[in-house]
């Protein structure tokens, strides 16, 4: 059969095993579509600390206990917000290398991972805010993925790298970003040492979920709930109990309307507690130029003024900034 086909002028196709090809990259701005199965190895214990804060009835109290927990949840909670969000995402101000790697390794204790994945991820909501590519968007999912399904997700693992190459330099926030995990534990450690069973529990359990759900309130609560001074791209709000908690983060549509200020409470009744904290530091000479939005900027895109209403209904131009005037993330 084979002469056969020879002689008729067949040609024979071999049959060839079909070639696998790699799969193409994703986009980096989907990147975290994989992320709606959650990785259980942050899941557990997330869930372990919230259910060993049952133990609150079952261990002595004292009442050194109530100080012992409003300082951890303090301390951390500054970390956060002063050192975390406006100095290493936004670079709201500048300090030494020391005192960076001071905010940085009480930032790691509140159990949020490292200092760079933090503000890598925060600089994304910016990029993308209540748009696809937001990390923790309240409108573009649930109130719930906004507050803390976000955190627990598969595809939330990794420090963005593309977005901190301004911090590459310092290998000492390398290092602290890989093992974030150490100052957390031993801050669980040192208050068993020293407090005993009381003083884990209120000192290190209660006091870390209390700062989990305060920061997690800055992206679900503060894109439903509030009042907005500034016409966004996003639906940011002000809250006033949230900026209480959160020393200040809670002024979050004034943020958004200018991202690198270290003042995020615009008006004189908007409290900004890390504000005032950093004013103080620069007095004694610990940080400095600290950036603050202009006049201008601050009259800049109010709802209701006229200027706003006809850009937004595509009349002018917004006005280009100042020269040395930054609103923008990082």
């Amino acid at each position: 059969m084979f002469s056969d086909d020879l002689r008729k002028g067949t040609i024979i196709q071999p049959i060839l095993p079909r070639p696998t090809l790699p799969a193409a990259p994703r986009p980096h701005g989907l990147r975290r579509a994989a992320g709606a199965i959650f990785n259980w190895i942050n899941v557990l214990p997330f869930l372990g600390i919230h259910v060993a804060c049952i133990a609150v009835f079952f261990v002595e109290f004292h009442w050194w206990a109530i100080p012992l927990f409003l300082t951890t949840y303090s301390l951390r909670v500054w970390a956060l917000t002063a050192g975390f969000h406006r100095y290493f995402a936004h670079r709201a101000y500048k300090t030494s290398r020391w005192f960076q790697f001071v905010i940085a390794t009480i930032g790691s204790a509140a159990i949020q991972k490292g200092p760079m994945w933090w503000a890598g991820e925060h600089r994304q909501h910016h990029r993308h805010s209540d748009q696809d590519g937001d990390p923790h968007s309240p409108i573009k999912k649930s109130v719930f993925w906004a507050h803390i399904g976000w955190i627990l997700s598969r595809g939330n693992g990794d420090t963005d790298w593309n977005e901190m190459k301004d911090w590459n330099k310092f290998p000492e926030l390398k290092w602290l970003d890989r093992f974030h995990w150490i100052p957390g534990a031993l801050l669980g450690v040192g208050c068993w040492y020293f407090g005993g069973p009381t003083a884990l529990v209120w000192g290190f359990v209660l006091s870390t979920v209390a700062v989990y759900h305060v920061t997690f309130c800055v992206n679900s609560v503060c894109h439903l709930f509030g009042y907005r001074r500034f016409e966004t791209t996003d639906r940011s709000r002000n809250n006033w109990w949230v900026a209480l908690l959160t020393f200040g983060e809670g002024w979050h549509n004034n943020h958004h309307h200018y991202q690198s200020s270290a003042r995020q409470g615009f008006a004189w009744y908007e409290v900004d507690i890390s504000y005032m904290s950093l004013k103080v530091l620069s007095w004694l000479g610990i940080v400095w130029d600290l950036r603050e939005p202009t006049p201008r900027a601050l009259q800049k895109n109010l709802i209701g003024s006229a200027t706003t209403a006809k850009v937004l209904d595509g009349q002018i131009p917004a006005p280009a900034a100042e020269p040395n005037e930054s609103p923008l993330a990082g």
